[in-house]
């Protein structure tokens, strides 16, 4: 039986440090390589044996993650907080931090974060892509009534964003000078381009089959529209993977009770995914 081995990554933008252990905590390899899908294969088959690995949870994970694991026996990713709790030092530099993570997956008290899956990760950044382009829309908007108010244009705060009263107001206010009539015509194209394109964001999830059933099914309960369905679908991934999703509790998403909503605490798992799992 081949031996197994254990491998630290403490992954960064654009170098990769990794620390290769044996079971006895002896060092095989300890070194530096770029964090291109390339130089990770060409490292992979350095290898001296089947191996698992471990890598704290950043921004650049997922990717990383997506290509090492069909060759890995296993691959975890870290938990930040708690895993800079654990492996707390005085000294601390990329090498130090790779030969830690190596420590805790080999001894196994690796404060494991949940992975979510490369199906839901895609369709969540289109997701908070699209939030936000939102966002930028309401920045938008108040940005228009800021420069009428600088300009002391009088106008209806309800109907300003409407198309026929916006282009009324433009030509027919005499408080309107030709370089403020200009900047508005920019920024209402500005906020139509940026509608257009949430909304294909939206319809292009709305119709996505890996969502379909479940965001339909989500909308059966009161009150929940499409974009807070896509909402919980996407940020709380798979329900089952929380210590409470049990059949008492949860039970199955197709048996929704009363019109009830699903009982999940989703203030607390999204806070959870913020803080341990990768984007």
């Amino acid at each position: 039986m081949e031996s197994m081995y254990y491998i630290g990554l403490d992954v960064h933008k654009k170098l990769i440090s990794y620390c290769v252990k044996d079971a006895s905590g002896r060092i095989h390899a300890q070194d530096k390589i770029a964090a291109t899908r390339y130089d990770l294969d060409v490292w992979m088959k350095t290898l001296p044996g089947p191996w698992m690995a471990a890598m704290e949870a950043t921004m650049f994970t997922g990717w990383i993650y997506d290509h090492l694991k069909p060759h890995a026996v296993a691959l975890k990713v870290a938990h930040p907080l708690m895993l800079r709790a654990i492996a707390v030092a005085k000294k601390k530099n990329d090498r130090i931090d790779a030969d830690k993570i190596c420590d805790a997956l080999r001894c196994d008290f690796l404060p494991e974060s949940y992975m979510v899956s490369t199906e839901i990760r895609e369709r969540r950044r289109t997701l908070r892509y699209r939030n936000l382009l939102v966002q930028q829309a309401v920045q938008l908007k108040n940005r228009i009534s800021c420069v009428l108010m600088q300009a002391g244009v009088t106008y209806n705060q309800e109907k300003l964003h409407h198309a026929g009263y916006f282009k009324e107001l433009l030509t027919s206010n005499p408080d309107i000078d030709e370089s403020l009539r200009r900047l508005l015509y920019q920024c209402r194209e500005g906020l139509v381009r940026l509608r257009k394109t949430e909304g294909a964001l939206v319809r292009s999830l709305e119709r996505d089959p890996f969502l379909a059933e479940r965001v339909e099914r989500l909308m059966t309960i009161p009150a929940v529209g499409p974009i807070t369905a896509l909402t919980w679908a996407l940020e709380v991934g798979d329900v089952k993977r929380f210590s409470c999703a049990n059949s008492h509790q949860i039970g199955n998403e197709k048996r929704i009770i009363k019109g009830r909503p699903l009982e999940v605490d989703f203030d607390r798992s999204h806070q959870r995914l913020q803080q341990g799992a990768p984007s």
